[in-house]
């Protein structure tokens, strides 16, 4: 996949790649250059449980061989040769770690096919537009991939301010932006979001 796709109509086009073993060093750059993501997270954290007993070198391991088997699923947004950002996505059974899991299994009636979990974007690079193109393209590629129901789970932003770092889910207005309705709150400030995607 190689699309174009701004953030609005002054940003900079980007291109929307996935993340694969072509584009795994651009995305390691972006990663390295940002302590690891969270500290050493690699975006692992919702693939499996990450905090105590797993180094950053372990995940960094792991993420890589997820990427050599075609089992994590990302949208890279570039500009020329870097990776500024991306947001992740998959199954269930893919990403089985989410925010807020107990009370969101509490509510559940059905799975989704597919969750959009987190988003990245490189220090210095925020307020681009690179989130709502992330976004994009995941659902594009979700679309190729046969569509299905769509979940996310982002932070509620409308009357506070939030740091970045509060916003690895992604914010609420780059799903509305998309066309994701609410559906239930699973914290005071995070939503169950949905939307229901069309084969392409």
């Amino acid at each position: 996949m190689s699309n174009n796709a701004t953030g609005d109509a002054t940003a900079t086009p980007f291109a929307v790649r996935l993340l694969d073993t072509d584009t795994w060093p651009a995305f390691a750059r972006l990663v390295e250059a940002n302590n690891g993501v969270w500290g050493g997270c690699w975006c692992m954290g919702f693939h499996v449980k990450v905090g105590k007993g797993r180094t950053a070198e372990q995940n960094r391991a792991d993420k890589e061989q997820r990427v050599r088997e075609g089992r994590t699923h990302s949208a890279l947004v570039f500009e020329g040769d870097d990776c500024l950002g991306w947001c992740q996505f998959g199954s269930p059974a893919e990403l089985p770690e989410i925010k807020s899991k107990r009370k969101y299994e509490r509510a559940l009636t059905v799975l989704p096919d597919w969750r959009i979990t987190c988003f990245f974007t490189g220090k210095g690079l925020r307020k681009r537009g690179v989130a709502h193109a992330a976004l994009g393209g995941a659902l594009a590629e979700i679309a190729r991939k046969g569509g299905g129901t769509v979940e996310g789970y982002p932070e509620e932003t409308d009357d506070r301010s939030v740091p970045g770092s509060f916003l690895h889910t992604g914010p609420m207005a780059v799903f509305e932006d998309h066309g994701f309705t609410r559906t239930r709150p699973i914290s005071p400030h995070r939503w169950v979001v949905n939307l229901t995607i069309a084969p392409a």
